[in-house]
């Protein structure tokens, strides 16, 4: 374990240092939030018909995603692409540590330092300015933790399985642009999935995008609570198993068939 440590701290201590990207990214956010808070508080102002969300469970669950939108933004490992273009992936399968393990534990470091840089800033000013409201319960804010963590850790392992890509696509230019659109519209960060068609959520209800952060935030505002809220979490970690075991045997193929142009 000791290996992968070394590299989940070296490339998190990394991340840390965009501190100018970071204020960027907060005063961005906080912009767009603020946008859709009032695009939502129009549309439920100009409508007296019943929701499946109330007004204040919508501007919560949109500044929640403000503050874990880094989650959503899935992308290749730009580090293993200049690799894979390269060819020098190759020195990184002759080292003694498991290829796979080391690009998931890339992908969830680089995403977890940007996160937590941001989502506590937000948070908190969104909380003390812009209407997100607190959990619902002691019970709901430590299930809503755990939910995150789940939907962060799926998250690396889609960018796993991005990077893992690679050793075919080789630029992932394609994959890059293709997999924001499903992710943004089926994890709920575009519009609330309760406010979706029934068949939009019913679409959504079985694939992993699901668990980045809508069912985070809906154990946050309570919806999701007692069993449906362990289903949940238990569907999350079965997705997040799905993957790793996917993107390692996707990778092995990969890995048989790979040909390093002038090696």
């Amino acid at each position: 374990m000791r290996p992968y440590a070394a590299i989940f701290a070296s490339r998190f201590q990394t991340m840390l240092q965009y501190r100018a990207a970071t204020a960027a990214g907060i005063a961005t956010q906080i912009f767009w939030g603020l946008v859709r808070s009032m695009i939502f508080d129009a549309f439920y102002k100009s409508s007296s018909g019943p929701h499946p969300l109330t007004h204040d469970q919508v501007i919560t669950y949109i500044w929640l995603g403000q503050t874990l939108l880094l989650i959503t933004m899935l992308s290749v490992d730009a580090d293993v692409a200049a690799m894979i273009r390269t060819g020098s992936v190759a020195y990184e399968m002759t080292r003694p540590v498991d290829l796979y393990t080391s690009w998931f534990v890339r992908a969830l470091s680089g995403r977890a330092a940007p996160l937590i840089m941001r989502s506590l800033p937000i948070f908190a000013i969104a909380g003390l300015f812009f209407g997100l409201t607190a959990p619902v319960s002691p019970e709901a804010a430590i299930l809503f933790l755990f939910s995150a963590l789940g939907g962060l850790l799926t998250a690396a392992s889609l960018i796993a399985l991005l990077t893992i890509s690679l050793l075919w696509t080789i630029s992932g230019e394609g994959i890059s642009r293709l997999a924001p659109g499903l992710v943004f519209v089926f994890s709920g960060i575009l519009v609330p999935i309760p406010l979706l068609p029934s068949w939009v959520q019913s679409v959504a209800a079985v694939l992993p995008f699901r668990g980045l952060i809508d069912t985070p935030f809906r154990i946050y505002m309570g919806q999701l609570s007692g069993t449906a809220a362990n289903t949940a979490l238990l569907s999350q970690a079965a997705w997040f198993a799905a993957l790793v075991i996917l993107g390692r045997m996707v990778l092995a193929r990969g890995v048989r068939r790979l040909v390093v142009q002038g090696g």
